[in-house]
């Protein structure tokens, strides 16, 4: 895999010449022509009548609204619910009930329109360009400076610690040819950010649309900047069937019209830390299903998809995270910490820690693919993997003639799914803090064979001494193994994993490993012994590795 650490010039350096920012300008447009496509696919598809998806639709807001209140939500909520259902009532009786429940069911589906699309302010992205990087030079780089000119660095030395790698070149020609999708891994709140920062400021491409939950936006100023960034706003209470096919049409109509989306296909954080394996199949299928109504309506719009592997050397809200994921999978083997940490003394070590610490952060993009996860080269033709031409047109035909196909295309979308996870295998940097956490954990997990998970998360730290002597030698044979693998294209290693020796290795891996956390995650004990303070937080970042079939050492 080859690795970029130059900072890309913007494919379009004017604003509005974005794609995001034509699509704003044109949303009342886009709501009307979305309205129109929803109720046509809801006529067209679903068995359930009008009558019958009204009923379910408001008994189901009507109880929303009462059990599950959002600060977030128009004040007007209750009362235009109840309106509806006595409205509906009244649709009975009226000369032509079906037109009635259609003129409703055209208002629900513009209201949930309008509350999903946001908008795209130049005037925002410009200030969110100037303050992410005032916030990222405090969370990469050293707060003394370490000789820099400035307090906290400048912007080139934050832009030298975010690497972008892979394969970036190929998805700044296909920008030109079509929509880009880019589905990255999702670890961390500060994902979108991260992302929209990075590939704005490094690898040069326009700003992407991308899904916020709802209740984000019960925070004033979050509310005010996301409603301006082009994030549209996905509320997970809604389960209706009329809201998840108007969020489902908007991700699939807005590709056609070429604007670019981030999905998170994991639809989650990992709560393991782990590369996600099972992924969200909804959005993915509205990719192919925006891919197939343009072939079908004459339109030229390709659809690419760029999964994208992000690397951190400390998440932080890992410790919460790797509880959830613990509380899930030992239920009643687990016992939750009770005693709960001092936020002030949180807040504490992480202030100190930023002027002591500084870290980085991988983006490795992988080979971009089309919706079938044929590999697509840089003037978007698929390839299959015998190096075979292919015509993705020919996916939504029978008989050479293209038709929709539910059962066909479900298919589709879970090949796709399995494809996106090779890649994030494939292109996932395998860090200097991931390496010593994975070789740790197993050395204690070999030394304490006869316990279980669960059992082993209950030692006491303590009585953790693993001699350094024995770490090295496992971790010799490890950094072989990966060395191997990353000369077959099986995984990919930062620059640090893959140049540095050995002993730089551990000592940077020990550092960064967590570095913002109140314990340390690997500590270091007379220069002889490592130990750690947080095993919870050890098994979190030793995940990341678990995904290779490494042997045991």
């Amino acid at each position: 895999m080859s690795e970029k650490s130059k900072t890309y010039e913007h494919i379009l350096p004017d604003i509005q010449d974005w794609p995001i920012y034509k699509f704003s300008e044109d949303r009342n447009a886009f709501i009307k022509k979305l309205t129109d496509y929803v109720l046509q696919k809801i006529i067209s598809s679903h068995k359930a009548t009008p009558l019958e998806l009204l009923n379910k639709t408001i008994y189901q807001e009507q109880k929303r609204v009462k059990t599950s209140p959002w600060k977030v939500d128009p004040q007007d909520e209750k009362e235009y619910w109840n309106s509806l259902s006595t409205e509906l009532e009244n649709t009975k009786t009226a000369d032509n009930p079906d037109l009635e429940q259609l003129k409703i069911l055209k208002r629900i589906v513009n209201r949930y329109s309008e509350e999903i699309i946001g908008h795209f302010v130049p005037k925002s992205h410009l200030f969110a360009r100037r303050f992410l990087t005032a916030f990222f030079k405090r969370l990469y780089n050293n707060g003394w400076g370490r000789g820099h000119r400035l307090f906290w660095g400048s912007k080139k030395n934050l832009l030298s610690k975010i690497h972008i790698t892979g394969h970036p070149e190929e998805i700044r020609s296909l920008f030109k040819l079509g929509t880009v999708v880019m589905v990255p891994t999702h670890y961390s709140n500060l994902d979108s950010i991260q992302i929209a920062y990075a590939i704005d400021g490094k690898a040069g491409l326009p700003a992407f649309s991308y899904g916020a939950g709802l209740n984000l936006y019960d925070t004033e100023i979050l509310a005010y900047y996301m409603n301006r960034l082009g994030a549209y706003r996905v509320d997970r209470r809604k389960k209706n069937p009329v809201y998840l096919e108007t969020l489902k049409s908007m991700a699939s109509l807005s590709l056609i019209d070429g604007l670019n989306h981030i999905f998170f296909p994991g639809g989650t954080r990992s709560r393991s830390g782990a590369i996600e394996e099972r992924l969200k199949l909804g959005l993915l299928n509205s990719v192919i299903d925006a891919q197939r109504h343009s072939f079908v309506n004459e339109k030229p719009q390709r659809i690419f998809i760029v999964p994208l592997a992000i690397g951190y050397h400390f998440v932080l809200e890992a410790e919460s995270l790797i509880n959830q994921h613990l509380k899930v999978l030992g239920k009643e083997k687990y016992l939750r910490p009770k005693k709960k940490k001092s936020i002030f003394k949180l807040i504490y070590n992480f202030l100190v820690s930023l002027r002591n610490k500084d870290s980085e952060v991988y983006l490795s993009f992988g080979k971009p693919m089309d919706i079938m996860g044929n590999v697509v080269d840089h003037n978007g033709d698929s390839f299959d993997r015998r190096g075979n031409p292919i015509d993705v047109r020919s996916y939504f035909s029978k008989d050479d003639i293209l038709n929709v196909d539910s059962q066909r295309e479900s298919i589709y979308t879970k090949i796709l799914a399995e494809r996106i996870v090779e890649s994030f295998k494939v292109n996932n940097v395998v860090l200097s803090s991931h390496f010593v956490a994975y070789v740790l954990f197993r050395h204690i997990e070999q030394t304490n064979e006869e316990m279980d998970l669960f059992e082993l998360l209950k030692l006491n730290v303590k009585d953790i001494n693993v001699p350094m002597d024995s770490f090295k030698q496992k971790a010799e044979a490890l950094l072989q193994l990966l060395k191997t693998k990353a000369e077959k294209g099986e995984v990919s290693l930062s620059r640090t994993v893959e140049h540095k020796d050995l002993d730089e290795i551990i000592k940077d891996g020990i550092s960064k490993v967590g570095a913002y956390h109140l314990k340390k995650v690997i500590k270091l004990k007379n220069k002889k012994f490592l130990s750690t303070e947080d095993l919870k937080l050890l098994y979190y970042y030793h995940n990341k590795l678990t995904h290779y079939d490494l042997p045991n050492y």
